[in-house]
């Protein structure tokens, strides 16, 4: 149906002091009753007192070599809006439908922002979108729970780490990495060559979730784990979670393509370095704490072998972004990463997919749930991407039974059998 979303008001909100009592998008959904946009904008400015990066701006030092966060408290942007209708009318969401929900205001130096859209059922829309480099999704997720228990009059907690010294280069820095022809290189993964690209265009690329129930999971890590190497000392580590949905997941968008045999495909995994890093970074540290690892496969093996494969070839190139490796980046960062380095040239990419690649993002351990602006839990909680083809998103499920939503893109012309073998566990 056709809706339209009207601004109401956008202004830059501050923190609020001595109170007394690239960007990554989230949206959060909830059903009426809800908070007032007053006690959302006032607890928003509490919850940037604990949180002044997302109300800073860029800057860089005197020689301008290095970039840094000014606390300036200039503010992150806040958008209040109203669709004329109600909330069931434009469910399941549109990339177009997202897309108002967040509108792009270019030209702007501010690093987060807030929309509020309102329905006329009473239904709210809250979207946070924040700049990678400020914060990564988990960051940016104890930062919403935050906004939230400032709104019900809560002491923020846990409050958030943010000393930096615990990124202090070794001395001398010892890069054991080739982190150039990696982090930097592979940012976005890259397409094939144009003439190989598939017969598609950018309106064909659409959004969906997939559903996977506490049963199908169980057979697909039985799948997945029906095969386990030894580890070094002789016992037998279960694939996870994680890794068996992955595992079948990237082999079910390889024939869902039609790759050639001999193709190779590659899967970029975000790896949380907080548990990584040795010692360990607490939880709520705030920051971007992401790198990135890359499996890839011959589309042969990959279809042809068997799941434990699959999971096997994960599971290696993830434990592979291991300490060592973060500590190599921390001191390659350090040294001579140019900002030219980082910017992407997109002109040849024709088609917006990462075809044959694919690129995968879990969210499995954010408090979505806990995001309570004072009248329960989110009706809804997924991510909002760019129409590009080849990514997806693991969302835990808001049936509470252990379930998996995994929001992702593909081509329109692909949807119908990969919902024919996507949920087929043979």
């Amino acid at each position: 149906m056709s809706f339209k979303v009207e601004q109401v008001s956008s202004k830059l909100v501050g923190p609020m002091y001595n109170v007394e009592d690239d960007f990554a998008v989230i949206v959060y959904v909830y059903k009426p009753p809800n908070p007032s946009n007053m006690l959302l904008e006032q607890g928003l400015r509490k919850a940037l007192v604990e949180y002044p990066e997302w109300a800073g701006r860029f800057s860089t030092n005197d020689n301008g070599d290095k970039r840094g966060i000014l606390l300036n408290d200039k503010g992150m942007r806040f958008i209040e809006a109203t669709a004329d209708c109600t909330l069931d009318e434009v469910i399941p969401f549109k990339p177009a439908t997202l897309s108002s929900f967040n509108p792009g205001e270019t030209g702007t130096d501010e690093l987060a922002r807030v929309q509020l859209t309102r329905f006329t059922c009473g239904s709210l829309v809250v979207i946070f979108s924040g700049d990678h480099m400020v914060a990564d999704g988990a960051g940016a997720s104890l930062f919403a729970v935050a906004w939230s228990q400032a709104c019900r009059g809560l002491e923020i907690h846990p409050c958030p780490l943010h000393d930096r010294n615990i990124f202090v280069p070794r001395d001398p820095p010892i890069v054991a990495y080739d982190h150039k022809n990696v982090e930097v290189a592979k940012r976005v993964l890259n397409p094939v060559a144009v003439d190989e690209l598939p017969p598609y265009s950018a309106d064909d690329v659409i959004h969906h979730r997939a559903h996977f129930t506490p049963e199908f999971i169980a057979k697909i890590k039985n799948k997945a784990n029906s095969s386990v190497p030894d580890t070094a000392n002789g016992g037998r580590r279960p694939y996870s979670t994680f890794e068996s949905l992955v595992a079948h997941l990237w082999r079910t968008m390889a024939r869902v393509r039609g790759l050639n045999d001999h193709q190779t495909t590659e899967m970029k995994i975000s790896v949380n370095g907080r548990r990584r890093l040795k010692p360990c970074v607490p939880d709520e540290y705030f920051g971007n704490l992401i790198l990135a690892a890359f499996p890839q496969s011959r589309t042969k093996d990959l279809v042809h072998d068997s799941l434990s494969h699959t999971a096997e070839v994960i599971h290696e190139a993830v434990a592979k972004v291991n300490s060592d490796y973060f500590k190599s980046f921390i001191d390659f960062a350090s040294t001579d990463m140019q900002n030219e380095d980082l910017i992407l040239d997109e002109e040849c990419w024709k088609v917006p997919t990462l075809w044959p690649n694919f690129e995968v993002d879990s969210w499995l351990g954010f408090p979505f749930s806990a995001v309570d602006f004072g009248f329960g839990k989110p009706y809804i909680f997924m991510p909002t991407f760019g129409a590009w083809e080849g990514v997806a998103y693991l969302v835990p499920s808001f049936d509470n039974d252990g379930s998996i939503d995994v929001y992702l893109t593909l081509f329109q012309q692909h949807l119908k059998m990969f919902q024919e073998i996507c949920f087929s566990a043979d």
